[in-house]
């Protein structure tokens, strides 16, 4: 093959999780949120059925898969170029994964899911090209995904955490066993949160001291958070 044609290829694709998952660049693409999330969701039992809301071009779901194969994830998203490049990255990655080109406000269903995962709009701004949420209510966006949980099942996400209070009392009012995971930066203050919590569950909620947010374990080696906290002796 050309050199060039050959080092053109390889730019367009890049990896996460150590190279276990393989990308497309594109408009969007995702950051080490979506592995992060991934990592944090618990194992589950065998064929356990997972929704990730604003799936966007699959990094989140992707990532899940390089912990385990043996889930059935549906992804949703009212975006259908985001669904377009999901679609794509699953292909490359040869997983598949069900999509529904629908709006988590809006949808109506009456399926319920093992564990829901979502890193949600927490952001800011004008809205991207791609038609992707911005803005969102976070309250109604979470209380919208925790009514899609089976009970008992898992409701996982990641936000800033300026955002922290409005996530933990809307979950406060649906979940116990909320685990809760701050993830800093250079700074000496949390900038991302990692929430999980059972949906119908009553007990107590757990908050870890932290990890940085470039943690090599998770971000390169591919450990779950399960994992990494056990290795450092915290669980």
């Amino acid at each position: 093959m050309n050199y060039y044609i050959a080092m053109a290829q390889k730019q367009e694709i890049f990896t996460l999780v150590g190279g276990r998952i393989k990308m497309l660049r594109g408009t969007y693409n995702p950051t080490s949120d979506a592995v992060w999330l991934a990592a944090f969701l618990p194992k589950l039992k065998p064929n356990a059925h997972i929704l990730d809301v604003g799936i966007g071009s699959g990094g989140v779901s992707l990532c899940i898969t390089s912990h385990t194969d043996n889930v059935q994830i549906t992804g949703i998203d009212k975006s259908a170029e985001m669904l377009a490049c999901c679609k794509k990255n699953a292909e490359l990655n040869t997983k598949d994964i069900e999509l529904i080109n629908a709006d988590i406000l809006t949808w109506r269903t009456s399926q319920t899911f093992d564990a829901v995962v979502t890193n949600p709009p927490y952001f800011h701004g004008t809205p991207a090209k791609h038609n992707a949420h911005h803005n969102a209510n976070l309250t109604m966006w979470v209380r919208r995904c925790i009514a899609r949980t089976k009970p008992r099942g898992y409701f996982c996400t990641i936000v800033s955490a300026d955002r922290l209070s409005e996530i933990v009392a809307e979950m406060n009012t649906h979940c116990g066993d909320i685990t809760i995971l701050p993830l800093f930066g250079a700074k000496k203050t949390a900038e991302r949160v990692l929430l999980r919590g059972r949906v119908g569950v009553k007990s107590g909620t757990i908050l870890y001291a932290g990890l940085p947010m470039n943690y090599e374990p998770v971000l390169r080696d591919g450990l779950t958070i399960e994992d990494s906290l056990a290795t450092l002796g915290w669980i």
